[in-house]
């Protein structure tokens, strides 16, 4: 019988011919630039003490409920799922990329629409990792059980000591913006630039943006003009605890995503215990429910960007309140518990 916390579940993540290398999460290991961090599809395998894989054999050769993602084509997914029922392992399918517009991307070809429904109708069960995917997984499944379809969230490591890259309220200064895709409308990265910019004349506050276009995004911030000093550029990727101690020395993560994701930009503001303002994506409307993009204009995203950037203690007190949030519902001890109970009604129904 399987504890009530979770805690002897263990999960395969696989991602049939996708590129990261196989990881075992049989203890967490503190951050390093050589391994991938214990989030998104890794975390699920983290949280759990379990594993990822991109073969096939190996993953069935574990023994443990499956989690199947798919992405590309969704052939080798297909394939993959014809072994994982072949011996006789439960597995559920979860869509690798959840962004209405990723979605949207990947299911506009006929033929890789129907085996998408072939894929979601046979397997054992569906996790989404945003309400809006679970909501395309319970149509496509139709009269088959609801309770087969998951939202569950993506976890973080909050309750993990190395995994806390927290900077004292006081010591904290600035902006981070949250997106960098020029070219991907439902980010709305250029309108929060735009933004932050007001608001740093506004409080004097920097802001701070990755730019990973070379010299094209160069081109494109030297355009909008900030105030002399107040831009602060990052011209390359970091390994993802470097990054995370940058986003940590800000005030506030600023965002105006409209793309129903994950939340990954919250998360990163979870995990450096500071706050994210702006973004609908999964975390955002979990931890920071107060200052998320979600039924807000800009104009009302900006007060509070400068509420908190002028007053230390307020946003000190919504630091705590989001990892509250984020504990009770986005740590992996959370998310154990949910996919333990999942995969275990899954499994009574096969």
């Amino acid at each position: 019988m399987a504890s009530n916390d979770g805690s002897d579940f263990r999960l395969s993540v696989l991602n049939p011919g996708g590129r990261d290398l196989e990881q075992y999460f049989d203890e967490l290991a503190e951050p390093d630039a050589t391994t991938h961090p214990p989030i998104n599809f890794h975390g699920f395998a983290a949280c759990t003490g379990g594993s990822v894989h991109r073969s096939t054999k190996n993953a069935v050769e574990e023994k443990r409920p499956i989690l199947l993602l798919l992405r590309g084509n969704f052939r080798a997914t297909e394939r993959a799922l014809d072994d994982c029922e072949k011996a006789n392992r439960t597995a559920a399918v979860a869509l690798k990329e959840t962004g209405l517009h990723q979605i949207a991307e990947q299911l506009r070809a006929p033929a890789k629409l129907a085996r998408f429904v072939r894929i979601v109708t046979r397997a054992a069960g569906c996790i989404a990792t945003t309400p809006e995917a679970a909501e395309i997984f319970r149509r496509v499944r139709q009269k088959r059980d609801a309770d087969t379809v998951a939202f569950i969230p993506t976890p973080y490591p909050l309750e993990e000591k190395p995994w806390d890259f927290s900077v004292p309220p006081g010591q904290q200064s600035g902006i981070f913006i949250g997106t960098r895709e020029w070219d991907v409308p439902s980010r709305n990265h250029l309108a929060a630039l735009l933004l932050a910019r007001e608001i740093c004349v506004a409080t004097d506050e920097p802001v701070t943006v990755f730019n990973l276009d070379g010299r094209k995004g160069a081109k494109l911030l030297e355009e909008l003009q900030f105030p002399p000093g107040k831009l602060r550029v990052h011209e390359r990727r970091e390994p993802y605890a470097d990054y995370l101690h940058e986003v940590a020395k800000h005030k506030i993560v600023f965002q105006l995503d409209r793309s129903r994701v994950p939340g990954q930009v919250a998360g990163d503001a979870l995990l450096a215990r500071t706050l994210c303002v702006g973004g609908d994506g999964t975390v955002e409307r979990i931890a920071f429910a107060n200052f998320c993009g979600e039924g807000r204009n800009t104009g009302q995203l900006q007060t509070l960007a400068l509420e908190l950037l002028k007053d230390t203690a307020a946003r000190a007190t919504a630091i705590v309140e989001s990892q509250w949030r984020g504990a009770e519902r986005l740590s992996f001890q959370a998310i154990r518990k949910q996919l333990a109970i999942f995969f275990s009604r899954i499994a009574d129904h096969r």
